[in-house]
């Protein structure tokens, strides 16, 4: 099954990128000293990465498996500087190391774990996965914002899921409930009906190994994706909405257990999806 991305602007993409990719590193370069900065850095990770989709739809050039392991690094780094017990680490970020502050807990929330991880999934990193499924959902509850109980649920499920605690079900089902609109009190409705829940919906398919209903999920979870980002003219200018992150990593994780995936789209690269890059370069 085949579902088209929608249309996004390519003029002067180019110069954007090489701008967008000056003022990054210059921001990465600021993580010495502003640990505070983190979620800005991360969220323009994953806009490169994004952005280069645009010119590189399957994700089959160096540059966007790049992009996407730095978006990686990135969020796995925020969490070692939350947790570190040191006044900074080395990190590498790219294809060097870089000094980075401690005291990014106020960043670390559990928005910025679920990019995190998935990230790690897509670029197939079990033991940055490992780590950040370790990394206490106590410390979550610490950071900044307000967030809906069922997100917390959602890490621990995934966390349990990925170190095979005998939890999983019990917090997969939690929150799966706590999404219903009903009991709702910050996020709001339409994206966690169609951003947030379809990962869950795919992760169940996935336990039960039922390939068949993943792929049929997956092409609701890839459409609903589409009718969130295209709803009105400011989300469909925004390039976080051009990868169908979430159900990406989740179809990752399905291809390394085994499944074939049917659904064909370029919110979901194909070459981020195949892990064609993997161990090209040292992470």
């Amino acid at each position: 099954m085949q579902i088209p991305r929608h249309e996004f602007p390519t003029r002067n993409i180019l110069r954007i990128l090489e701008t967008h990719t000056r003022d990054f590193w210059e921001d990465v370069d600021d993580l010495r000293e502003h640990p505070s900065w983190f979620s800005n850095v991360l969220a323009d990770a994953i806009q490169l990465l994004a952005r280069h989709c645009v010119v590189d739809p399957e994700a089959d050039k160096l540059e966007s498996w790049e992009a996407c392991v730095t978006a990686m690094q990135v969020g796995s780094a925020l969490f070692a500087s939350a947790q570190a017990t040191t006044d900074s680490i080395e990190y590498r970020i790219g294809h060097k190391m870089h000094t980075v502050r401690a005291g990014a807990l106020p960043r670390a929330h559990a928005g910025n774990w679920l990019n995190a991880f998935w990230l790690a999934c897509v670029c197939r990193e079990k033991k940055r996965m490992t780590e950040l499924c370790r990394f206490p959902v106590s410390l979550l509850r610490q950071a900044e914002g307000a967030f809906d109980e069922y997100i917390y649920s959602w890490v621990e499920a995934l966390q349990a899921y990925v170190l095979k605690r005998p939890e999983f079900g019990d917090k997969l089902v939690a929150a799966v409930d706590g999404t219903d609109p009903t009991v709702l009190r910050h996020a709001p409705r339409d994206g966690v009906l169609q951003i947030m829940y379809p990962p869950m919906n795919l992760l169940t398919q996935l336990a039960r190994g039922d390939q068949e209903k993943f792929n049929t999920e997956l092409a609701k979870a890839v459409e609903w994706h589409k009718d969130y980002w295209t709803r009105d003219e400011d989300r469909r200018l925004t390039a976080e909405g051009l990868v169908a992150l979430g159900p990406l990593a989740v179809a990752c994780l399905a291809v390394d257990s085994g499944f074939t995936i049917t659904v064909e789209s370029e919110y979901l690269p194909k070459h981020l999806l195949e892990g064609a890059w993997v161990n090209e370069f040292p992470t």
